[in-house]
């Protein structure tokens, strides 16, 4: 779906690029992240990839077709929600749904079911003028706006900001249901929780440059501790203790503490995706 080369970016007042020399691809029906601070280049990167930042350097292929290439009819087949909503503050969440469904060329969805899909009340929350939202329901009215043509190819930035955790999880598992009907999604965010939650693979970018590409999950088990640690009761006192992963069937420590002690947990040692993102770049995630 998207083929990056050696892809770099200077803005015009800047002394070095807000980019430089990225590589990656992103296959169709992936969620790809964008895992990095704030600054990093994930917007940067983001606005190359739907055609606004003209001026850079490398090859970047969207739909088998060079996005130099592109014009208008691009906006067809791609939906996008910046991280802060660009809506219309005078309308309503239905006339905002409605005008901009009128510049597609196909068909769109309805207003109505689409503010229902993101949590908002057709009949209450979308008569209500834009400027009357929270932050919340504006960028879940975002999210709506970048589903209205039903788009091959999903561009979110911060998808989830300034949600509280059920709407966080509405909108999660809208993008899962994107990606199991085989839309692909390229997702930006300094919000590991989701990465790890959405993400089939993700990039970590510092200082726009990318350090390491890969799948949540294989980054957890590469860097993680290969043991288990058991938290177990005794003389009425919570005690812990670590046991090698590897042979810990036939572990015979092991097996006497789960046999014969009080247990209240056992997990795997795995590192979290911030305590990789850490060691990888030498950054925090703020």
């Amino acid at each position: 779906m998207i083929q990056v080369n050696n892809l770099t970016f200077k803005y015009s007042s800047a002394k070095s690029p807000a980019i430089s020399k990225l590589d990656f691809e992103i296959q169709k029906g992936e969620i790809f992240g964008f895992l990095g601070p704030s600054g990093a280049g994930k917007s940067t990167t983001q606005k190359i990839l739907i055609g606004l930042l003209k001026e850079f350097e490398g090859e970047v292929t969207i739909f088998n077709r060079s996005v130099r290439m592109w014009g208008s009819d691009l906006y067809e087949r791609v939906g996008v929600s910046f991280e802060v909503p660009n809506l219309y503050g005078k309308l309503s969440g239905i006339e905002n749904l409605t005008y901009f469904a009128s510049l597609y060329a196909g068909a769109t969805r309805r207003p109505e079911e689409l503010l229902d899909w993101v949590g908002l009340d057709p009949s209450a929350d979308g008569r209500l003028l834009v400027s009357q939202y929270s932050k919340g329901m504006r960028n879940r009215l975002n999210v709506a706006r970048a589903l209205l043509h039903d788009p091959e190819l999903l561009f979110l930035d911060e998808p989830t900001a300034g949600l509280d955790p059920a709407n966080a999880r509405l909108i999660k598992n809208i993008i899962r249901a994107q990606r199991d009907a085989g839309k692909t999604i390229f997702l930006t965010t300094h919000d590991m929780t989701v990465v790890d939650q959405l993400c089939d693979r993700v990039a970590f970018i510092v200082d726009g440059e990318i350090t390491l590409i890969d799948s949540p999950e294989e980054l957890k088990l590469g860097y993680g501790d290969r043991s288990v640690r058991v938290e177990y009761s005794e003389n009425g006192r919570t005690q812990q203790r670590d046991f090698p992963l590897d042979g810990l069937g036939e572990n015979e420590a092991f097996l006497n503490l789960v046999r014969e002690k009080s247990v209240r947990t056992i997990h795997t040692q795995e590192a979290t995706l911030e305590d990789i993102f850490i060691r990888v770049t030498g950054r925090a995630l703020v």
